[in-house]
């Protein structure tokens, strides 16, 4: 179950964990949508999550958008279940209505502060008569249904902290489950919805795991058997504080516009978690689901230090670069980046052509860690022809005509495929073809004849990459 609004990485990592859980056991994995409070209903969120969790590649079976044999899967839709189940409660005596006002509620709480202690709610309406609430009734006074904590709670087992249990009725008042306005309050909702889809499981955060004694209550008093609860430790920062929501960088969006992989995202909020056999950086959810073990979840919290980020998605980046139908996805949004980049300086079109870009990706995987890494100022001269005047080679090398012409005929006499390691050989051999250039001042002079830049990939690979007949353009175009 979610709450509409961003999907951020904690958000993403129950989700996670629900999917692996349920594809390992051949379940479905359902996205329920809890929008029943609805002062913080944001127009338009259910859908993003949606969105979110298609991008990031764990869809639903069943939710809002696909439907299912459970629906309606948004809860502020099925508000007459929550009504009739509270009817229920009411009839057998398990809740009560309250016609205390906010007022008076603001006052409790306010005692309670001054006295430095918890606020609760102190249980008046509890022990009103039957004659006293068809009185109020009959003034017409506002109501909520509250349901009874009783002492004496069972305990049950976590699948995650093993036995628990929390004297709710401790340590507070009887919990409203129904609000003024008709709506649930999550813990009846959550509880009637499990029992009516069928649920069989609840993986969730751990700041759930107190609650978890009360919703056992409210099943006992409908008489229902619970699903199994599992608790996931907190997602924190690396140093161990709350992930800061504030900035907006811990929200999906955020990611998908930077240009990460939805697996590197995956990969990291379980890489810094527990719960799978093996640590190795690079898995895929398939590995994710064949290697999780609920067992292995320790209640230790989950540190995440997303200064690692790049590096998880330097790794899944190559993944998709050598395998050749995830390099398509990658060949046709890097020919928008260029185009959308170096639009203004009018790329040729061969440069926007499938058969080079492939080359591109595949000369440089492993070195870049995002694709738009290949359209930043380092890798212009991939798209657009660098200005380099005769002066500036004369200045590297008095030689400059010579190694042009040698550079020229090597290129005419080479086979049509050039390779990284056969043109190391041939560019040392060249060398010792020049009266006094250094093999450092060769490469120094060729580097900036083909890219304008004093650094970048060897020579060679640049060689490789621009292919032989643009590199004599190149060199032509500087030495004329």
């Amino acid at each position: 179950p979610v709450t509409p609004g961003f999907l951020h990485l904690g958000g993403l990592r129950t989700a996670l964990y629900n999917y692996i859980f349920a594809k390992k056991h051949q379940g479905t994995f359902i996205l329920r949508v809890e929008d029943t409070d609805q002062d913080r209903v944001v127009p338009g969120a259910a859908e993003g999550i949606e969105d979110m969790l298609d991008w990031a590649g764990i869809p639903p079976d069943e939710s809002p958008r696909r439907g299912g044999s459970f629906g309606p899967y948004q809860q502020s839709h099925r508000v007459d279940l929550y009504r009739r189940a509270s009817e229920v409660l009411l009839e057998r005596g398990a809740a009560y209505r309250c016609f205390c006002t906010p007022q008076r509620l603001e006052l409790l709480k306010k005692e309670a502060l001054r006295r430095q202690q918890t606020p609760r709610y102190d249980n008046r309406c509890r022990h009103l008569t039957p004659t006293e609430v068809s009185e109020k009734l009959s003034q017409g006074l506002g109501w909520v249904v509250r349901f009874r904590l009783e002492k004496g709670v069972e305990p049950f087992q976590d699948l995650v902290y093993g036995w628990n249990k929390h004297e709710v009725a401790d340590v507070e008042g009887d919990p409203v489950i129904l609000k003024g306005d008709g709506f649930p309050t999550y813990h009846l909702a959550n509880v009637v919805d499990d029992h009516y889809m069928g649920i069989s499981h609840v993986l969730r955060g751990t700041e759930w795991l107190t609650s978890t004694s009360k919703h056992l209550l409210l099943y006992k008093a409908f008489g229902w058997d619970p699903p199994q609860f599992g608790h996931l430790p907190l997602l924190l920062n690396k140093d161990g504080g709350k992930l800061s929501k504030r900035q907006g960088d811990v929200f999906l969006e955020h990611f998908a516009r930077d240009g990460y992989l939805p697996e590197a995202l995956l990969d990291i909020v379980t890489n810094c978690g527990s719960g799978f056999t093996e640590k190795q950086m690079g898995r895929t959810l398939e590995q994710l689901i064949s290697q999780f073990e609920i067992g292995r979840i320790t209640t230790h919290s989950a540190l995440l230090d997303l200064e690692n980020l790049p590096e998880f998605n330097r790794i899944h980046l190559t993944r998709h670069i050598e395998n050749e139908g995830l390099r398509q996805k990658l060949v046709r949004e890097l020919q928008l980046l260029v185009e959308n980049v170096y639009e203004d300086q009018q790329v040729d079109g061969e440069v926007l052509e499938k058969e080079y870009i492939e080359r591109v990706l595949l000369m440089r995987k492993g070195h870049i860690s995002f694709l738009k890494n290949l359209v930043s100022c380092d890798y212009s001269y991939l798209w657009v022809r660098p200005s380099v005047s005769r002066e500036q080679l004369q200045n590297i090398s008095r030689e400059a005509d010579e190694i042009g012409r040698l550079v020229l005929g090597l290129l005419t006499r080479q086979a049509a495929v050039l390779t990284v390691e056969q043109l190391n050989k041939d560019l040392r051999s060249l060398q010792k073809q020049t009266k006094e250039t250094k093999y450092s001042s060769l490469m120094q002079l060729l580097r900036l004849a083909l890219s304008g830049q004093q650094h970048g990939p060897s020579v060679a690979e640049m060689m490789v990459t621009l292919g032989p007949k643009e590199v004599c353009g190149r060199i032509h175009k500087a030495l004329s």
